[in-house]
């Protein structure tokens, strides 16, 4: 009796949604930021004369090893629920989202960091928008208030003017815009097609991942045979062992994100893990500052403010209203 009080207190515990959220928050920062550290250890490290040049193959590896991870925990945790989501659907929502991550990085060809770091810290507008014109889904004002003040505080952190450059832009709106436009949007797609898998077929974090994996495995693997990238990448590896490890680590640190990730979208909505996502790249880049000791500017203090400002807002009066059965 007293073991089965303890496991309803404990699930009671896990309902509480304040706790949830936090467990999802705090998964996201601790695993994207090792991960961070990762790529940059893969894709800068020291390998003599050579570059690491094999960026699609690595996201490759990284779907394999998160589709592995989804399907162990869907054995483990949920055994035989079906899955009652349309194919199409995670289909749709795997190409968005392959579409945003090479839009947004083909724009940096022809817009400065600065502007592409504008555009993807105003991630959470497009998946409000989409939500409310193609999903009829309605958010309180308070919400509108708190995202704006989110993406414009993170936006203002994370801009840096490049003094250096005496080459100013002689267009205010070219195909690197274009490009940043066309990521957005996806995003916005993405978390549509998420949100509608949410309510219409009650998705599991799980599943979701898993099935979003696999779609993507299968358009990156066909693009790296094409190209013939992975084997180039498997002579590189051969001659940088070294770099397995890293890589196996990559994607394990990914994989673990990527079920915070689903896990605050099935539990709270794409809208909230996009603003989870946009805020956790502004904890990170403070939390440099603040542990060695580099200077904030005016603009990068403004910026903190309106962050916890929107945040704060945001935990008090931005919740949405309950959903309707279907």
């Amino acid at each position: 009796m007293a073991a089965g009080r303890g496991a309803g207190k404990a699930a009671s515990l896990w309902d509480n949604t304040r706790i949830r959220f936090a467990v999802c928050f705090l998964g996201v920062f601790v695993c994207y930021f090792y991960y961070g550290i990762l790529q940059e250890t893969i894709t800068r490290g020291d390998y003599g004369s050579e570059k690491f040049i094999f960026a699609r193959t690595l996201v490759f590896i990284q779907c394999i090893v998160s589709a592995v991870f989804a399907k162990i925990s869907i054995l483990s945790f949920e055994g035989s629920k079906p899955d009652h989501t349309k194919n199409w659907l995670y289909g749709l929502c795997s190409l968005s989202y392959l579409g945003a991550m090479v839009s947004s990085n083909s724009a940096l060809q022809y817009v400065n960091y600065p502007t592409q770091v504008l555009g993807k810290s105003c991630k959470p507008i497009p998946v409000m928008l989409l939500g409310v014109t193609l999903l009829r889904k309605k958010y309180p004002l308070a919400k509108y208030l708190c995202v704006l003040l989110i993406v414009g505080g993170v936006a203002l952190f994370l801009y840096k003017p490049n003094k250096s450059s005496t080459v100013a832009d002689d267009h205010v709106f070219g195909f690197g815009e274009i490009l940043l436009l066309v990521s957005l949007t996806l995003d916005g797609l993405t978390g549509v097609a998420q949100d509608h898998m949410r309510s219409r077929f009650q998705t599991s974090a799980n599943h979701m991942m898993l099935n979003v994996n696999l779609w993507s495995i299968l358009v990156l693997g066909l693009a790296v045979l094409w190209t013939g990238e992975v084997w180039d990448f498997l002579s590189f590896t051969e001659r940088h062992p070294k770099i397995i490890y890293n890589i196996l680590l990559f994607g394990v640190t990914s994989a673990l994100g990527q079920t915070f990730i689903f896990m605050t979208v099935v539990s709270f909505g794409p809208l909230t893990c996009s603003i989870v996502t946009t805020t956790r790249k502004f904890f990170t880049i403070l939390g440099s500052v603040i542990l060695f000791g580099n200077v904030i500017t005016s603009l990068q203090w403004i910026g903190t403010m309106l962050v916890f400002l929107g945040l704060g807002l945001d935990a008090k009066f931005g919740k949405a209203p309950k959903k309707t059965s279907h």
